[in-house]
C-alpha cells in the first residue's frame, strides 16, 4: 500500500489508500443484497480496487484508456472507477436505463475498449450493439446471475478479474504503487456526458483537481465528517451522484449506501436514515405526492390534525429552522406539531437523521422547498452544471431564500453578463469536451469564464436567482418576460401534475401541456368512484380537467403578483394523452424537457391551443421497453383558464 499520508492527497486513488491507512476498519460502503446489508471497510475497498486495477492491467488496460460503467449504484462499480483511475484511465459512466441504441453514440465517441456491466440486462445491451463497436475488446460483469451460458471469450466475471489481479499483484508487487505514483492532479478523472438536450451529448472531461476541490469546498461549507451516511441511488452517470457519492466520500471518508434496487429506495432510505441526502426536485415532488395520497386515505381526525399543523409549519417552521425569532404561541404549537405530525412524517420519509439535504438538477418550486424546510428538514439548493462539477452556488445555513440558489461557493467567481447570462470561473471548471476543442472554445469566453447558458441576477443580499435557461427565456408579443421553466415548476408543485410544458414566446398568451401524475390522480379518482381503463382514459375525464383547471388558475393568481412575470398567466391548457417519456425522446435521461423536440412532435396541439379550438385529435407513436412500437390516439379537449388582469404599475420591478 503506498504511503499516501506523507504526500499530497490530490488524486482519488491517493485519497482511497490514505483512508485505508487511517480508518481502514471503518465502513466505506454498504449494499443491500437479498434483504441483508453487506459492508466493505476502507481496507476492503482498497484491496478490491488493487485487485481490479491489476486485473485490468493483466487484460491489457493502458494509461489513457476509457472504460464504460453501466448499471445501478453498486459498490464494485464505484470501486472500478477508482481502479481505472489508479492506472491512469478514465471511467465513463452511462445511464443504466438507456437502451443499447442510446448508449451506442457515447461508446463510439469515447472509443471505449473496456466496459463494466452490472448484470445480464446490461451485458445484453452491449452484445446487441457490439458489432458497431470495433474498439470494444472486453466486457466485465458484476452480477453472474443468468450469465452461465454466455461463453464469449471477451466476457469476464468480475470475481475472475479480481482473482487474476491478485496473482498479477503477487508477481508484480510494486506495479500498482508505481502507477498510482504517476497520477497527476490535472489528469482527467472521469468523463460525464451531457444530457444532450439540444443535440448530441458531449463528453465532459473533469480532472481529479476539479472534483476534489469541489468536494473539499462542499465538505468544509457544510461541516461534513467521516461520520456521515448517504444513500447512493441516483444514476452514476449524473454529475450530482459523482460529487456527493464518489468525490465527497473520498474526501471526507464517510459511508455510501447502495439500495437493493430502484423499487426499494424508500424502504432502504428509512433503514439507513442518512445524515446527508441529495435528490433532484423530481424525487422531492414524488415524496410529497405520496404523502398527500396517504393523507387522502387517512381518517377525518388525522386529516384535520395534519392540515392544522401543516398550516402552523408553513407559518413559522422555516423561520424556526433558520434560528429566527418566532412568537411563543407559534413556537409551542410547532413543538406539539413536531411530536404529533412532523416527527412521524420525517420518519416515514426516512429523513429523521438528516442534518443537510440538497436538491439540484432543475429549479425547485418555492412552495415545495418551503414544505420540507417547514417540517424541520434542512433542505438547501445548490447550483452547478456537469461542466462545473455541480459546484457553483451553495446556500449557507441561516441564510436560506426559497427563490434563490444561494451565494457563490468557496473558490468560485460568478458574474452576470450584459445579456443576463450567468458566467462562472474557478477550479471546478471542465478541462474540456472530449475531442471537441471547438465546443470547449465556445463554452469558455476570453476571460476564462464558463458560459452556463442560464439567465439570472443577484439580489440585494448577493444571492443568485435563476430565471430560466437563457435560450428559453423569451418575450410575449407585448414585450413582457416569458420564463417557461419557472411557470412549469410552479405547476408541478401540485401532486396531481407530474410534468408541464409551457409555450408563449412571441405569442399573445401562454398555453400549456399538462401530464397528470397517474398515481395521485388515480387515487383521487378511485375515492370518487370514477372508473378509468388507463392513463389516456383518466387524462381525458372531465372531472380530471376540472381538477387540473383549479391548479392552473391558482398558479395564475400567484403569477399576477410576480411583477415581471405577471403577464405569463396560463390562458389555455390541455392534458396530454400520454406521459412524456425519455424512451420517446421527449425528456432527457435526467428528465429535462426537450422543448424543441416536443414543439415539433406536438405542433398540431400547439396550433389548436392558439387557434381557439375546443378539441384536437392526435395520433402519437410510442416505444415500448421491449423495443416494439405502437400508437396512442385521442381526441384531446382544450380548456380556457381564468386569468387576472395585470395592473401595469405592479409589473414595473426590474431585475438587478
Amino acid at each position: 500500500m503506498p504511503d499516501t499520508a506523507s504526500r499530497a492527497l490530490d488524486t482519488f486513488p491517493r485519497l482511497l489508500f490514505y483512508h485505508a491507512q487511517v480508518r481502514g476498519n471503518r465502513v466505506a460502503m454498504r449494499e443491500k443484497d437479498l434483504g441483508i446489508w453487506q459492508s466493505w471497510t476502507w481496507g476492503d475497498v482498497a484491496e478490491h480496487v488493487r485487485a481490479l486495477a491489476c486485473g485490468l492491467a493483466a487484460l491489457g488496460f493502458k494509461r489513457g484508456d476509457n472504460l464504460a460503467i453501466i448499471g445501478d449504484n453498486r459498490p464494485r462499480l464505484y470501486m472500478m472507477m477508482t481502479a481505472v483511475q489508479c492506472l491512469g484511465g478514465v471511467p465513463v459512466p452511462l445511464y443504466q436505463d438507456a437502451v443499447g441504441a442510446e448508449m451506442l453514440f457515447v461508446l463510439q465517441d469515447a472509443g471505449v475498449r473496456f466496459a463494466l456491466a452490472e448484470d445480464q440486462e446490461q451485458v445484453d445491451k452491449l452484445l446487441e450493439i457490439k458489432e458497431q463497436l470495433p474498439a470494444l475488446e472486453h466486457i466485465v460483469y458484476d452480477d453472474p446471475r443468468g450469465m452461465r451460458h454466455y461463453n464469449q471469450p471477451f466476457l469476464h466475471d468480475i470475481e475472475e478479474l479480481m482473482a487474476m489481479g491478485r496473482i498479477h499483484n503477487q508477481n508484480h508487487p510494486d506495479f500498482l504503487d508505481s502507477e498510482v505514483e504517476q497520477g497527476q492532479a490535472d489528469d482527467v478523472s472521469v468523463m460525464l456526458y451531457t444530457s444532450g438536450t439540444t443535440g448530441k451529448p458531449k463528453g465532459v472531461c473533469q480532472t481529479h483537481h476539479a472534483f476534489i476541490s469541489s468536494a473539499r469546498g462542499g465538505c468544509e461549507f457544510d461541516k461534513l465528517t467521516d461520520g456521515e451516511d448517504i444513500l447512493s441511488y441516483l444514476p452514476m452517470a449524473w454529475v450530482g451522484d459523482h460529487l456527493f457519492s464518489f468525490a465527497q466520500a473520498h474526501v471526507a471518508g464517510f459511508t455510501i449506501n447502495c439500495p437493493e434496487s430502484g423499487d426499494t429506495v424508500m424502504t432502504d432510505l428509512r433503514e439507513i436514515g442518512p445524515t446527508y441526502y441529495f435528490a433532484p426536485p423530481r424525487v422531492f415532488e414524488n415524496l410529497l405526492t405520496q404523502v398527500m395520497i396517504r393523507m387522502e386515505d387517512a381518517g377525518a381526525i388525522k386529516q384535520k390534525m395534519f392540515h392544522f399543523f401543516m398550516d402552523v409549519a408553513r407559518r413559522c417552521g422555516a423561520e424556526i429552522l433558520d434560528g429566527k425569532s418566532v412568537a411563543l404561541g407559534d413556537r409551542l404549537l410547532y413543538a406539539l406539531g413536531s411530536l404529533l405530525v412532523y416527527g412521524p412524517l420525517k420518519n416515514v420519509l426516512g429523513m429523521s437523521r438528516i442534518r443537510v439535504a440538497y436538491t439540484a438538477g432543475a429549479a425547485i418550486g418555492p412552495d415545495l422547498f418551503r414544505f420540507y424546510r417547514s417540517i424541520g428538514i434542512n433542505l438547501k439548493q445548490l447550483y452547478g452544471q456537469t461542466e462545473t462539477c455541480a459546484y457553483v452556488c451553495l446556500q449557507p445555513d441561516g441564510q436560506i431564500k426559497l427563490d434563490s440558489v444561494g451565494m457563490p461557493a468557496p473558490g468560485v467567481e460568478v458574474k452576470i453578463a450584459d445579456n443576463g447570462e450567468i458566467l462562472v470561473k474557478g477550479p471546478m471548471l471542465l478541462k474540456g469536451y472530449y475531442q471537441r476543442p471547438d465546443a470547449t472554445a465556445e463554452s469558455i469566453n476570453a476571460d476564462g469564464y464558463f458560459m452556463t447558458g442560464d439567465a439570472g441576477f443577484f439580489d440585494d443580499d448577493g444571492h443568485l436567482k435563476i430565471i430560466d435557461r437563457a435560450k428559453d427565456v423569451g418575450k410575449l408579443a407585448n414585450g413582457a418576460m416569458f420564463a417557461p421553466n419557472y411557470i412549469e415548476n410552479k405547476l408541478k408543485f401540485f401532486p396531481h401534475i407530474k410534468e408541464a410544458v409551457c409555450f408563449g414566446h412571441d405569442r399573445d398568451k401562454v398555453c400549456a401541456f399538462i401530464n397528470i401524475d397517474v398515481g395521485a390522480v388515480g387515487n383521487w379518482a378511485e375515492r370518487r368512484g370514477i372508473a378509468y381503463s388507463g392513463y389516456a382514459d383518466l387524462a381525458g375525464k372531465n372531472e380530471v380537467y376540472d381538477l387540473i383547471q383549479e391548479c392552473v388558475e391558482k398558479i395564475n393568481t400567484e403569477l399576477v403578483q410576480e411583477g415581471m412575470l405577471a403577464d405569463s398567466q396560463v390562458h389555455r391548457f390541455l392534458v396530454l394523452h400520454k406521459e412524456l417519456d425519455p424512451d420517446d425522446d421527449e425528456l432527457t435521461r435526467t428528465r429535462k424537457v426537450r422543448r424543441g423536440f416536443i414543439s415539433e412532435k406536438y405542433a398540431v396541439l400547439i396550433e389548436a391551443l392558439y387557434g381557439g379550438k375546443a378539441s384536437q385529435y392526435i395520433e402519437t407513436e410510442v416505444k415500448f421497453e421491449d423495443g416494439r412500437r405502437g400508437k396512442v390516439a385521442a381526441d384531446l379537449q382544450i380548456r380556457d383558464a381564468r386569468t387576472i388582469p395585470v395592473v401595469k404599475a405592479a409589473a414595473g420591478r426590474k431585475a438587478a
